[in-house]
């Protein structure tokens, strides 16, 4: 319990915690669950095959990208880009439109799909 003074009232106020938060300065907030750090051994890194990733790895191979906008206006909501891919990272994908060069910067929530025109890299699919 934590008292709090009220000059209106003259008397101290009792305000009772939240469940869960500590109740005195020798109880602690239990700390959240935290991932191991990987490892830089490459015999035992993990096999990381998120979409960002999978980019990274094909980047310069023609492709056509899809993109869906939620909130667009009615009939303009999609977006297709014929180009290659320039960077991506963990919410975001650079694109370069191959016939005009135009570089396009999407959030990776839009992204539905892409449809690659040659063999994609992907992670060795072997464990050690």
């Amino acid at each position: 319990m934590t008292y709090y003074w009220n000059p209106q009232q003259g008397q101290p106020q009792t305000q009772i915690p939240p469940q869960g938060f500590p109740t005195s300065p020798q109880q602690t907030m239990p700390l959240p669950f935290t991932y191991p750090v990987q490892t830089t051994n490459p015999l035992f890194r993990r096999e990381e095959s998120y979409i960002e990733n999978i980019l990274r790895l094909n980047r310069g191979k023609p492709g056509n990208f899809y993109f869906t906008f939620e909130n667009a206006i009615a009939g303009r909501n999609t977006r297709e880009v014929r180009g290659v891919v320039e960077a991506a990272g963990r919410d975001h994908v650079i694109l370069r439109e191959l016939s005009t060069d135009h570089r396009f910067l999407f959030p990776m929530i839009y992204f539905d799909y892409a449809e690659f025109d040659e063999e994609l890299n992907y992670f060795t699919q072997t464990t050690p």
